[in-house]
């Protein structure tokens, strides 16, 4: 019988799926706002700040940047985990991208409501 010692974090096939469902929530919103624009005759402040004046279109709008967010981390952090080797650089990389990644968080927030 061969015991196999398994090692590492266990993210496989969770992180796999979080990917996968991100990209096919900005794809809906990346296609639902491209319908929206190619429907309008002219683009101005005006239509911009309608369509953003909507709860539902802010809403979607940081589900669709935290998607984006949280699909780079996992992305970033398996590039960081399969080619930088040194663990004190990897720590620091790894704290870098996250705290950017708060800070764009909070902004995008900031932005959206106006806080």
């Amino acid at each position: 019988m061969v015991n196999r010692v398994v090692v590492g974090a266990h993210y496989g096939l969770r992180d796999w799926l979080i990917q996968r469902i991100t990209a096919v929530l900005m794809a809906l919103y990346c296609v639902a706002l491209a319908g929206y624009l190619l429907m309008q005759p002219y683009l101005d402040y005006d239509v911009w700040t309608a369509l953003f004046s909507s709860l539902a279109v802010r809403t979607f709008s940081l589900l669709f940047l935290l998607s984006l967010f949280y699909h780079a981390w996992v992305g970033i952090r398996d590039i960081v985990m399969d080619y930088v080797k040194p663990a004190s650089v990897r720590l620091v990389i790894h704290v870098l991208v996250i705290l950017a990644l708060l800070l764009y968080s909070i902004w995008s927030v900031q932005i959206l409501w106006g806080f």
